[in-house]
């Protein structure tokens, strides 16, 4: 495998080259990626010459449509799945919702959910919500001590009545990356769906759902890279069991059942430049093939690049007595997104980071059943440090820096 090029990928991102940002190290990627260059010409295209009502008979028109079904259809192959089984909404937290609703309509009582409290709250709490419709909720619990979810304890919680198993494919805050593969068998052998929440894994490289075989895939184009938008798939064998979301005459349309509202046209239309970006990528590291196959490329280029920088900073976390790093000490066995409980409230030490040019988050991160399962006070919060493919060596050695000197 060639090394990734640091310099070409960050040449790809405007914010690189912006005077305001100059001399920041950027460590709050799970919070939301930099905007990739494609992204934002096709926006700013889409709203030139583009802002009209899509698929009319004339040019600006159909033009605007073409380049709307074009990202669809193109991050789909990347994917690994179907064009209309990738639909687009306006957060991933409002696709679980409109989710839970049609579940709501198809599910009867008694019958039950399996969730996780290792879950942002987003692939959570709609699901849970549905217990007042008298739908079993089964929460399958973190280990205390590492946030580890055990595939064995979820087999304890499958039976007959189980028909939606919703997990993380990795937390915001624990970083393991679940074998969803495996998770994925255990619940269809029990003739259970399963819902996998992607919004931190798929900034690492987009993932191959088709080949995970999870019946709904969610991730947030803003974190990988795009503009505001949830990307939802949903493979068609369920999509068609459930009740239709949206307006009656789009029933038939597998992408626009579960988006009662209209998406936003220019971004929809602008996620096709996260599909370029990607293309890019590949072929400047010389990584060819079919979409699926340039996606994997880059999915394994982009991660062995992290999992290199990422071992110095747990090392360093976990050597300290006087912090407590949450998640494993592998850098091969989690994502570079690292939640620390320093003692004193997240936001403080993120401003403390601020200081010596860090840009970090604090807080809870939506995550506070996954940090009170871990015996972290979520009203406190965590320091938490993300980053992606783009981060750099140099600044990784910045970030310990400055960790040295504030904690």
């Amino acid at each position: 495998m060639t090394a990734l090029d640091t310099g070409f990928v960050r040449s790809q991102f405007p914010a690189f080259a912006e005077p305001s940002l100059a001399g920041k190290a950027f460590f709050e990627n799970a919070g939301g990626s930099f905007t990739c260059k494609p992204v934002i010409d096709r926006l700013t295209r889409f709203y030139h010459s583009r802002k009209v009502q899509p698929y009319g008979p004339y040019e600006a028109s159909r033009l605007g449509g073409e380049e709307m079904d074009e990202a669809r259809a193109r991050l789909a192959a990347m994917l690994g799945v179907e064009g209309d089984e990738l639909s687009f909404g306006p957060s991933t937290t409002q696709n679980a919702y409109v989710l839970a609703q049609a579940f709501r309509d198809w599910l009867s009582p008694g019958e039950a959910i399996v969730v996780t409290n290792q879950d942002h709250e987003a692939n959570t709490g709609p699901w849970r919500r549905l217990a007042d419709a008298g739908i079993e909720i089964r929460e399958w619990e973190v280990d205390p001590d590492t946030g580890h979810l055990d595939p064995e304890d979820l087999a304890e919680l499958l039976d007959e009545n189980v028909r939606l198993v919703c997990f993380p494919h990795c937390s915001n805050v624990v970083g393991e990356v679940n074998p969803v593969i495996e998770i994925t068998a255990t619940a269809h052998a029990a003739g259970a769906f399963v819902c996998v929440d992607g919004v931190s894994m798929a900034p690492h490289g987009l993932p191959d759902v088709g080949e995970m075989g999870a019946d709904i895939y969610l991730f947030s184009a803003y974190k990988t890279y795009g503009p505001h938008q949830g990307l939802m798939v949903i493979r068609r064998a369920l999509a068609e069991m459930l009740p239709n979301q949206a307006h009656f005459f789009n029933a038939d349309a597998l992408y626009k059942r579960f988006t009662p509202a209209g998406p936003d046209h220019a971004q929809v239309a602008a996620c096709a430049g996260m599909a370029d970006y990607f293309d890019a990528f590949a072929a400047h590291h010389a990584i060819t093939g079919d979409a699926r196959a340039r996606a994997a490329g880059v999915q394994a280029l982009m991660r062995a690049h992290e999992t290199a920088l990422l071992q110095p900073l747990l090392d360093f976390l976990a050597a300290r007595n006087d912090v407590r790093l949450l998640g494993p000490r592998t850098a091969e066995a989690r994502a570079p997104t690292v939640a620390v409980d320093t003692g004193r409230p997240g936001r403080e030490a993120a401003a403390a980071l601020a200081e010596r040019g860090i840009m970090a988050g604090g807080g809870d991160f939506y995550a506070r059943r996954a940090l009170q399962a871990m015996g972290a006070d979520p009203a406190r919060g965590v320091l938490r440090l993300s980053f992606v493919h783009y981060t750099t060596r140099d600044e990784v050695d910045a970030l310990l820096t400055a960790l040295e000197d504030t904690l």
